[in-house]
């Protein structure tokens, strides 16, 4: 399904992406995610397939019993990439799924929305978006506080380990050069 308001382009964020064909107004429903309609069940069956395949999935949930798979080849929704800073947002009016801008977006900007995934498997989801908030991970806002938290550890015991090794091997390279200089 097309949209007046979009054209397909190459991405800088990961492979396609959606552009705005023309300057698009604040709260202006974009496009519609659309796909099959399935239930939670088959969900989880066809995620757990397309990623042990390496695919992408493009399941996106529409209430508590069904879920929209959303990877038809009429779904250009389906293109719209991650950011953290995403100028879009999600909302599901009568049971479709819409694509909203949530702020002005110029003619030629690319769309995007912060996919929101679920801290439980943050790391399985590297982020490429560039934005100036971006994390690294594609995870939902309310969890990137924890996300930060975690890096900055790693970073810092990493460092730590750098600086023990480093000392140790000085330490051991002072001893070699000590008894090579005795006579």
């Amino acid at each position: 399904m097309g949209s007046e308001w979009v054209r397909r382009g190459r991405s800088r964020i990961h492979g396609g992406g959606l552009y705005a064909r023309k300057p698009i107004p604040k709260g202006t429903r974009v496009i519609e995610y659309v796909g099959e309609r399935i239930t939670k069940a088959e969900a989880l069956r066809r995620e757990q397939r397309r990623l042990a395949a390496g695919g992408s999935v493009y399941v996106f949930e529409l209430n508590a019993r069904y879920d929209i798979d959303g990877d038809v080849p009429w779904n250009l929704a389906r293109l719209i990439n991650h950011s953290c800073e995403g100028n879009c947002e999600t909302d599901i009016i009568r049971g479709h799924i819409w694509i909203i801008a949530s702020r002005d977006i110029a003619a030629g900007e690319e769309l995007s929305y912060d996919y929101g995934f679920d801290y439980a498997e943050w790391r399985n989801h590297p982020c490429r978006c560039g934005s100036p908030k971006c994390v690294g991970y594609i995870v939902h806002q309310k969890h990137r506080w924890r996300v930060r938290k975690i890096l900055k550890a790693e970073r810092a015991a990493s460092a730590r380990a750098i600086r023990q090794k480093n000392a140790g091997a000085s330490a051991a390279s002072a001893r070699r050069t000590r008894c090579a200089s005795r006579p």
